[in-house]
């Protein structure tokens, strides 16, 4: 029986101490990573990022660096965490390919909110449809037409075309 607790012992002694470390390592890592995607927030806003964009790129850095401490966590159990990498890289890689519209469309979003080659309130001529613009998002771009109609147009089919503005609107 002493043999049996000598044992049992043993391994809470040599994988008490990983599993303590890896959630030690879990719960800095979480607290440094909401520091980091605030600060990253914060910068983006003080540098008039649009808000959208800011979100976004908090949310990438927040969940960047827990992805990160999450497989550190592992290791330090023991676990092998190379093929959770692996799996990490070839999931990002079929996603991307799976979104390459929707990447496109937001790449291109994100160029048209960057750089403002119009606004809303220009009347443009972009994408096949002339209008108002309504609404800039981040995957399209809304327009309103002479006829009362709306177009919503993918940002990605207004950055590969030529875009004329005919007039500001104030």
């Amino acid at each position: 029986m002493q043999g049996i607790w000598d044992k049992i012992s043993g391994y809470v002694i040599q994988y008490g101490v990983s599993f303590l470390s890896a959630i030690l390592i879990f719960i800095i890592g979480k607290w440094a990573a909401h520091l980091a995607a605030g600060i990253s927030g914060r910068s983006l806003e003080k540098a008039k990022v649009n808000k959208t964009l800011a979100s976004f790129g908090k949310n990438v850095v927040y969940y960047g660096i827990l992805i990160f401490v999450f497989i550190a966590a592992l290791n330090k159990v023991g676990i092998q965490t190379n093929s959770f990498v692996a799996l990490i890289g070839a999931a990002g890689l079929a996603i991307g390919l799976a979104l390459q519209g929707a990447l496109a469309n937001f790449a291109a979003g994100v160029m048209i909110i960057l750089f403002q080659p119009f606004q809303v309130g220009d009347e443009i001529e972009a994408g096949g449809a002339t209008g108002i613009v309504e609404e800039i998002q981040i995957f399209t771009t809304v327009i309103s037409a002479a006829n009362n109609k709306r177009a919503i147009i993918p940002n990605a089919k207004i950055t590969g075309d030529k875009i004329v503005v005919s007039r500001k609107v104030c």
